[in-house]
Formats: structure tokens, sequence, C-alpha cells
């Protein structure tokens, strides 16, 4: 049993287990699949060596979480300070000083987290005039909305030039990231682990453009099409997988129907999330529904492969559509903009 008094007393990974396992199966899964392979290992081991836990210690830990998010978001709003202020009106300066140490190691790990707090505009100023590759190392460690914004606002043979460099962008030695830290005035410490971290590759490129405006996705696509045809179809498969359906509107997935055979549908359908599957049954008569749910009963098992296939082929279908502005997807390109 663990028998610490207070969360502090606890390594970090086995407080890491214990909030897992307070949480539901679904909720730990998906973030333990968000995880590297070897912080994976490492908190599995420690989840599996724990045995009982008291409940003081499960519910000390979890709150302990709760404040350190809590303080995390002081720190982006106004700094240590105020984060410090305001924590100290329902902890003891002990405790406040605690948490906000533990908030800044982990800010302080985080290759070029001096930029993040940066207005987009600001940062674009501050790195446009960099050397491509540069560029395109720093917004591959940035949030994609933030990477969308600058990379929108770069003259465009640029942003042909960073695109490029960020999908071909795979494994990023930490000494190299250190180096470009250093010559941007960055005021981090140096990343200490040394191994190989993942940076950049076509699934940044493909989130950053799915978050960009719909001109500035266009210009960008059509531009690389000419001289990389393949490396533009990979980024497009990317942009928009099959759960992305859910952000369809309903006249949208009404169109869609339209021009998918019912054989392909229920093949689709094999592997679609519940939420999914509700919206599309929606979207259709409650006969056809039926003749649907029966050919996915009966179908039997299939191969993977035959199920991937014909999710593409619905997918390739509602990216014609969508180009056409004959459907609506939530959440693509600027806010507020609507495609009729």
């Amino acid at each position: 049993m663990v028998t610490a008094k207070k969360p502090s007393e606890l390594g970090g990974m086995t407080k890491a287990a214990v909030l897992l396992v307070s949480m539901s199966q679904d909720m730990a899964a998906k973030i333990l699949s968000s995880l590297d392979k070897d912080s994976i290992e490492a908190v599995s081991t420690a989840i599996a060596t724990l045995g009982e836990i008291a409940a003081e210690d499960r519910t000390a830990i979890v709150e302990e979480f709760y404040q350190m998010i809590k303080a995390r978001q002081y720190v982006e709003q106004g700094g240590l300070e105020y984060a410090r202020q305001l924590l100290e009106q329902s902890l003891s300066a002990e405790e406040a000083d605690e948490i906000l140490k533990a908030v800044e190691q982990s800010i302080r790990s985080t290759p070029f987290s001096f930029l993040k707090k940066a207005e987009s505009s600001n940062l674009l100023t501050f790195i446009q005039d960099e050397h491509p590759q540069t560029i395109a190392l720093v917004l591959a460690h940035l949030d994609s909305k933030q990477g969308a914004e600058v990379l929108a606002g770069l003259p465009a043979n640029k942003q042909l030039d960073v695109v490029r460099r960020i999908a071909a962008m795979e494994h990023t030695n930490p000494d190299i990231v250190k180096e470009v830290e250093k010559g941007l005035e960055s005021r981090l410490a140096a990343i200490v682990v040394q191994k190989y971290e993942k940076t950049g590759g076509v699934e940044a490129v493909a989130e950053m453009l799915n978050l960009a405006d719909r001109a500035t996705e266009k210009t960008i696509l059509e531009s690389l099409e000419e001289e990389d045809p393949d490396l533009v179809e990979s980024i497009r498969r990317l942009m928009f997988v099959f759960e992305d359906i859910i952000l369809v509107n309903d006249k949208g997935i009404q169109q869609v129907l339209k021009e998918i055979d019912n054989e392909v549908l229920a093949l689709a359908l094999k592997t679609a999330s519940d939420e999914l599957k509700d919206k599309i049954f929606r979207n259709m008569s409650e006969r056809a529904a039926t003749l649907i749910k029966e050919d996915m009963e009966y179908m039997g098992p299939v191969r993977l492969s035959d199920v991937e296939a014909a999710q593409q082929k619905i997918v390739d279908v509602v990216r014609r559509l969508e180009e056409a502005g004959e459907v609506i997807i939530q959440g693509r390109g600027a806010e507020g903009e609507i495609v009729v």
C-alpha cells in the first residue's frame, strides 16, 4: 500500500501511475496512447507495482495534478508571480512554491516554450528573416494553431520551402535544437535527455494546414503539387480522416451518402465509432439505415485493409465535395468562414 502522507514524498512516475488508475479506463488509454514508448513502459511498470492505494493518497495526488494544471494556466496568463498570487489564495506559500517549481521545470524542459506565449504576429516578426530550416524547426515544436498562423504570414515562396522542410523532418538531434535556441537568444535550459525526438513530418504539416485559412491551405498545396504531387497527396490524406466525418454538417452527410454504395458504406462503418455511426444513420431513412446495419451484421470478418480502403473512398468524396463548396466541415479554415 502507498503510505506517503503527501504527494511530494512519492516519485513522479508513481504519481502518474496513481493518477491514471484513478481515471476511467478509456481516459487512461487515451493518455497512454499519446506517450512515447519509453514513457508507456515506465508508467505501465509503475502501475503494475502499485498494489493497494490508500484513499487519502489518491485524493492528494489528484488534487496536486489539478493544482498544477491551474498553476500552468496562471503562468501562461500572467507569469510566475501572477500564478503565485492566485495559488496562495487557496494554498499555503510552501505548497504554492512547490507546485510552481514543478510547473517551471516542466515549461523549461519544452523546446521553444519561450515562444509559445508570444502573439503570432510578434513571433512572425521575430523569425521571418531566419533561415527556412530554422523556421521549420521552430514551427514543428509549436502547437498547430500557432504554427498555422505564423505559416500564413510568411511570403509564399518561403511558405513552400518551410512546409517541405517540416514534412521531411522526422527526428532532430537535441544538440541542434539547443543551438537554434541559443541562436534565438533562448532563455531555456539545454535539453538534457540525449535521445532523438520526433518532430515535424507530414503529420505536422497536415495539422497546421487543417488549422490555416482556406486561401493559405489552397495556395500552399497547389504550388507544392507542381513540384511534389506525392507529398501533397500524403498531406491531403492526413488532413481529413474518416472519423472527422463527424464534423461534416448534416446536409453535407446527406450529399456524401448519395455518392456512396451501400456495400462500401457498410464496410467503412465496421470500425467506426458509435458516435459517427449514429450521425450517419440519422441522415438516412430508417429503412436504409436498417439495411446497412443488417449488411454489417451479416458481413462477417473482413480484412482491415479493405475497411480502410472503403473509408478512404468516402474521405475522398468528402474532400471533393468540400472543395466544391457542397459540404461544411466544422472547424476548418479561419474563424467564422462559411462555405455555401
